[in-house]
């Protein structure tokens, strides 16, 4: 599939990495990635490392960006959302400390009322 020829010059570097995850659909090592957001962008670098840890920066700190972990970044967009499900066990210990809590009380009402 041949990439459309795009000016990146006006674009921000997350905007350019958003570009480029979203035409490779998939994950990219943090490297290979704002390598390439580097080289689209045309913008003189005097300290590579300091430009990738800028751009690194600004994606991480960018919610359309997921880190997927071993340095994998991809969209937040491929990522079904989190659903927070209760379960059984939490409710139910959370009920017997609740329980446990009720007993001590009526004790101590009790010892007071001796």
């Amino acid at each position: 599939m041949p990439e459309e020829v795009q000016d990146f010059t006006k674009k921000t570097e997350v905007d350019i990495a958003y570009y480029v995850l979203q035409q490779k659909g998939a994950t990219m090592y943090y490297k290979d990635l704002v390598l390439d957001v580097i080289e689209k962008k045309h913008k003189p670098v005097q300290s590579l490392s300091a430009a990738i840890s800028e751009v690194y920066t600004l994606i991480n700190m960018d919610s359309r960006f997921h880190y997927e972990g071993d340095g994998q970044w991809g969209l937040t967009e491929w990522n079904p959302p989190e659903v927070k499900r209760h379960t059984r066990s939490s409710s139910s210990s959370s009920s017997r400390t609740s329980a446990k809590a009720s007993r001590r009380k009526e004790k101590l009402f009790e010892s007071i009322q001796e």
